[in-house]
């Protein structure tokens, strides 16, 4: 099994809208996906809500997948793309981790 991590940090303001605003409307559009992309077996996102100072990240996302393949069927996947265009306006610093589960 696969889990696939990503971190965030998000524009102050972005879109029209705060930091706030759309991490509310990012966490939605991220977790629509789970009943249209198969290639999920699970999903976790959360808003942080320590104060953005120094290396503290606002979103987290944790996915599992069933092997590299999925994560990548996932990552290709067209409704993701809509929320990855999404999150490029939105977002500031992205970190991402892919590993193995034994």
């Amino acid at each position: 099994m696969i889990k696939h991590i990503v971190m965030w940090k998000l524009r102050d303001e972005a879109n029209g809208k705060s930091k706030e605003e759309n991490a509310v409307e990012f966490k939605e559009k991220l977790e629509s996906l789970v009943p249209k992309i198969d290639a999920i077996l699970s999903m976790e996102v959360g808003i942080g809500y320590q104060p953005a100072e120094g290396p503290v990240f606002d979103m987290v996302l944790t996915t599992t997948h069933e092997s590299k393949e999925k994560l990548k069927e996932y990552a290709v996947h067209s409704e993701h793309q809509k929320v990855v265009e999404f999150a490029g306006s939105i977002v500031e610093e992205r970190r991402v981790v892919d590993y193995e589960v034994n």
